[in-house]
């Protein structure tokens, strides 16, 4: 693994964070409503590695986005019957020192929520 912190914020910059991403290991979109609105497109980080430096006051109550400005930064996905390890899903956008060119090269799985089919790659994903 290679693993690199990077810092993150949101809009406003009052929510604040740093993690250490193996930005290798691939990012993550998906074509579910929630995440095709938002157009997320994260990167997995084990909770160990990632850190709230400020603003957690302002996170909202779900902890998933600045209250001021709206901007989703992160979330936490605990253990569930389709996810064995807990994990942080950080959107890649937020990431404040992640250079373009490291992003584009990343590769990318995609996941068909839209269907409830999460194991698949849609058969669409050049809007995503």
């Amino acid at each position: 693994m290679d693993k690199k912190r990077y810092q993150g914020s949101c809009a406003c910059g009052r929510v604040r964070f740093e993690a250490d991403v193996d930005i290798s290991q691939g990012t993550h979109k998906c074509n579910c409503t929630h995440c095709w609105k938002r157009r997320w497109w994260s990167v997995k980080v084990e909770p160990t590695d990632f850190r709230v430096l400020s603003g957690e006051d302002a996170l909202d109550p779900s902890g998933r986005f600045c209250g001021a400005c709206g901007v989703a930064t992160h979330r936490h996905a605990p253990v569930a019957e389709w996810n064995p390890t807990a994990y942080v899903s950080v959107s890649a956008a937020s990431l404040d020192d992640l250079p373009p060119a490291e992003l584009v090269a990343a590769k990318v799985t995609y996941y068909d929520g839209r269907h409830d089919n999460w194991w698949s790659t849609p058969a669409e994903v050049r809007h995503l």
